[in-house]
C-alpha cells in the first residue's frame, strides 16, 4: 500500500492540487450573478482552461445546495474510510484495484482539500466537440473516473468465485 501511495496517490494529489492553485491564481473567479467565467483558450473549438466553483458533486449536480459542500465533504470522508478498510481486508486484491484504489484516495484527498480549504472544489480543464461540452473537470476527477473504470474492467478480468454452499449456511 505504502508504495502505490508514493507512486501514485501522492505525485497525483500534489499535481492535483499545484494545478488548482494556479488556476485559481491565474483565472477571477466565477461572477456569482451570471456564473460567467474566466477563460483561456488552449485549442479552439475543443479544450479550454476554465475557473469553476463545485459545491456539489460530478459535474456540477447539487451545486447549488446550502450544505451540499459540508454532505459532499462528509461522503468523502466516509468514502475513503471505506477504501482503506477494503484495502486493509484483501478484498482490493488484483494490482488493478489496488491502482483503483490508489488513484480514489488521490482524487478524494484532493476534492476534500479543496472543500476545506477554499470552500468549494476548483473545476478548470473544458472540453467540447461540435458545441457539445462535457462538464469541467480536475485531475482529482479524473483520477476517480480512471479508477471506477478500472474498478469495472478489474471485475471482468478478475472476478471473485461464486460462494460455496458451506460458507453460506
Amino acid at each position: 500500500m505504502l508504495r502505490l501511495f508514493l507512486i501514485i496517490t501522492l505525485p497525483l494529489f500534489v499535481l492535483d492540487q499545484v494545478t488548482k492553485r494556479a488556476i485559481v491564481a491565474r483565472f477571477d473567479p466565477p461572477d456569482p450573478v451570471t456564473r460567467i467565467v474566466d477563460y483561456q483558450t488552449v485549442i479552439p473549438g475543443f479544450f479550454d482552461l476554465v475557473r469553476v466553483h463545485n459545491r456539489g458533486v460530478a459535474f456540477g449536480m447539487f451545486n447549488g445546495g446550502q450544505w451540499s459542500n459540508y454532505i459532499f465533504g462528509g461522503i468523502s470522508v466516509v468514502a475513503l474510510t471505506v477504501i482503506l478498510f477494503l484495502w486493509k481486508k484483501g478484498i482490493l486484491a488484483s494490482l488493478m484495484s489496488r491502482i483503483a484504489g490508489a488513484l480514489l484516495i488521490s482524487g478524494i484527498l484532493g476534492n476534500v482539500t479543496d472543500r476545506l480549504t477554499l470552500g468549494y472544489v476548483v473545476d478548470f480543464l473544458h472540453f467540447e466537440v461540435n458545441n457539445w461540452a462535457w462538464p469541467s473537470f480536475n485531475v482529482a476527477d479524473a483520477c476517480i473516473t480512471i479508477a471506477a473504470g478500472l474498478l469495472i474492467l478489474d471485475s471482468f478480468l478478475n472476478p471473485h468465485p461464486p460462494a460455496s454452499k458451506e460458507s453460506e449456511a
